[in-house]
């Protein structure tokens, strides 16, 4: 049913006052002189010279817009929703422009789900390369780092230091921002420090990343499960990190500042960092041979249990079921996934609980001789494709539509000075 426009009974051709604007647009009268201040909406006094009043026919245009770019009213206290051709999620499945994207997932690189993402188009064979000076001058600054400083810290630091030494860094042209994501990416990456020291930096994304993961070397099974998992965490809609970025391009930050906004966001426990709390447990269950002791002292500690459900699939998060697959085929991944199903199965005793991705990368690091810290790594690298074609759809939009206005709850001015 297509959404009615409201209507002011008293509006007709007449100009509005505060008080009827703000009833159109579904906002507190406060926010009316927001939308004036940004240049959005224009008010005249009235006879007499008491009060704005606001044309009718320009209100609701506005209401129009805002309903378009946000899918509800301005400040309606309603989750915010955004158009997007990016990516969508229903019934237990999600798709890339439309492509089923795990599938996507299987039979393309990395690089080449990027590209899709970006642009629409599959670049067979397309691999993403680093100039050496934006690479020597992200080293420089993540060396700089204490050896505690975690993969996001190092990512971040990298992010800024590639944006400090691009002076074309704030020309936000799709093909300029383009050729930024193409750089960015392999930078990040080459600023991680090695693990395993092959003497070259070459080939994929994903077995350069390998290379900042694992000290053992990559067999092709392995390899291509890490290559897979990164593909589908490129994009999963309007996570927090992706609307932070959202929120940084919609004010016209360049690509390498928005990139930094949403690694900002990524490690928190709830998000980016779930892969790696998956994966202590995972080794405490190995090592106690039973999920059952590692499942009660969760639940004792009054702890979230990480790597089960998803609240956008009520069924099987596809992403792990597909990684899951994958792994099967890898011999020494088999302790793992035993783990894996033992803790699913223990936890979900009372609630049908489902593995999400994060268990699923949480196997993939564990049976890799990857450090916990891995899947947030992994997790980080893949989702910048993911902020760049956000960022890309945001400049496109209305300049700083994402800006929600709060409901204020505090007392009432004006309020007597504190002594």
């Amino acid at each position: 049913m297509r959404d009615q426009e409201p209507e002011h009974p008293a509006a007709g051709e007449r100009r509005l006052t505060t008080k009827e604007a703000a009833e159109l647009l579904g906002v507190k009268p406060e926010t009316v002189y927001a939308y004036v201040s940004r240049g959005q909406l224009g008010s005249r006094r009235s006879p007499g010279g008491r009060g704005s009043t606001f044309d009718a026919k320009e209100v609701r245009a506005l209401a129009r817009r805002n309903r378009r770019d946000s899918g509800t009213p301005a400040a309606s206290g309603q989750e915010l929703a955004v158009r997007t051709r990016i990516t969508l999620i229903e019934s237990d499945r999600f798709y890339y422009r439309g492509v089923d994207a795990v599938e996507l997932a299987m039979r393309h690189s990395y690089e080449e789900v990027a590209e899709w993402l970006w642009t629409g188009r599959l670049r067979p064979g397309i691999a993403f390369t680093a100039p050496e000076t934006s690479v020597a001058v992200a080293r420089r600054a993540v060396d700089a780092l204490p050896e505690h400083a975690g993969p996001t810290d190092r990512l971040r630091v990298a992010a800024i230091a590639a944006a400090a030494a691009d002076p074309l860094r704030f020309d936000l042209s799709e093909e300029a921002v383009l050729g930024t994501a193409r750089v960015l990416i392999p930078t990040l990456v080459a600023a991680l420090p090695p693990v395993l020291r092959t003497g070259h930096d070459q080939g994929s994304l994903a077995h350069r990343l390998w290379t900042r993961l694992s000290g053992r070397p990559a067999d092709e099974a392995a390899l291509h499960a890490l290559d897979t998992a990164l593909s589908l965490l490129v994009d999963h809609d309007l996570a927090a990190s992706t609307l932070a970025v959202r929120v940084a391009a919609s004010a016209r930050a360049h690509a390498y500042a928005a990139v930094s906004a949403g690694l900002g966001v990524i490690e928190g426990p709830l998000h980016g960092a779930a892969g790696g709390l998956a994966h202590r447990l995972l080794l405490e269950v190995l090592e106690q041979g039973s999920a059952a002791p590692v499942v009660a002292e969760e639940l004792r500690a009054g702890r979230r249990i990480p790597g089960l459900g998803h609240r956008l699939y009520p069924g099987e998060d596809p992403r792990a079921r597909a990684l899951f697959a994958l792994l099967d085929d890898i011999p020494r991944a088999a302790p793992a996934l035993a783990a894996a199903r033992d803790f699913q199965a223990t936890a979900a005793r009372h609630t049908p609980l489902n593995a999400n991705v994060d268990l699923a990368l949480a196997v993939l690091t564990a049976s890799c001789g990857m450090l916990p810290a891995a899947a947030e790594t992994i997790f980080a690298v893949a989702r910048t494709a993911g902020w760049i074609a956000h960022a890309l759809e945001e400049y496109g939009e209305r300049p700083l539509r994402m800006r929600p206005s709060g409901h204020y709850s505090g007392p009432r001015p004006p309020q007597p000075l504190p002594e």
